[in-house]
């Protein structure tokens, strides 16, 4: 008779991605940070501890990777990141399944391989740098900031450049408007959350294009 797979082997079939990452082992508590981080900051996600990343399972052998991901969780990463716990065996060998939810205290920060503390996101199956315009929407949001749209004419400026041009990047608008980089992303964050523009964070960069088409 056919066994039956339990839940781990159907995530691994899956397959790595927004929400799942694999790790073969844990032994530096800064990296397996980021993934944390990236992880809260995004979607939520989990890390499936002993297997490979071509979904081949090696199992964990000790204790030492959960109390390396406490660790992390806790002293790595700015402000600390909940997580849960659960351990499966598949046919002899012990995964670990660690359930990291959405938070609601974003950004979480963690060691960049320079040991400075920035904010990661998830990108398919990458966790890659939060960019400055993300990090402006978050503080806007975490302050409830009042975003009115003042319909100046640099706004509609804006708003008719990245009309015209998809994918439009910061320093692209900074030279077709003349204005600061600061500036720029300013009114880029304000847009986003007004939902007129819509902002694509990929490893490539971060790119800009109109949501709608607003009544200028």
């Amino acid at each position: 008779m056919k066994r039956k797979k339990v839940f781990v082997e159907k995530l691994i079939e899956e397959g790595e991605g927004l929400r799942l990452d694999f790790k073969f082992e844990v032994s530096d508590a800064a990296k397996i940070a980021r993934s944390l981080t990236a992880f809260a900051n995004t979607q939520g996600g989990r890390l499936l501890i002993g297997v490979k990343d071509n979904g081949k399972i090696k199992g964990v052998q000790s204790e030492e990777e959960y109390y390396m991901i406490e660790n992390a969780a806790q002293r790595f990463c700015k402000p600390p990141v909940p997580f849960s716990s659960k351990e499966w065996n598949v046919e002899g060998k012990k995964v670990l399944e660690i359930i990291i939810p959405k938070s609601s205290l974003i950004p979480h920060k963690a060691p960049d391989k320079n040991g400075r503390y920035k904010a990661f996101v998830r990108i398919a199956d990458e966790n890659i740098l939060a960019c400055s315009v993300q990090m402006k929407v978050w503080k806007k949001q975490i302050s409830d900031t009042v975003i009115n749209f003042k319909n100046s004419d640099i706004e509609k400026h804006l708003l008719t450049v990245l009309q015209s041009n998809k994918n439009s990047t910061v320093p692209f608008l900074c030279s077709q408007l003349k204005i600061s980089k600061y500036r720029v992303e300013n009114m880029l964050s304000d847009f986003i959350l007004l939902e007129l523009v819509n902002m694509e964070l990929t490893p490539e960069g971060c790119f800009f294009d109109i949501n709608e088409i607003p009544a200028l």
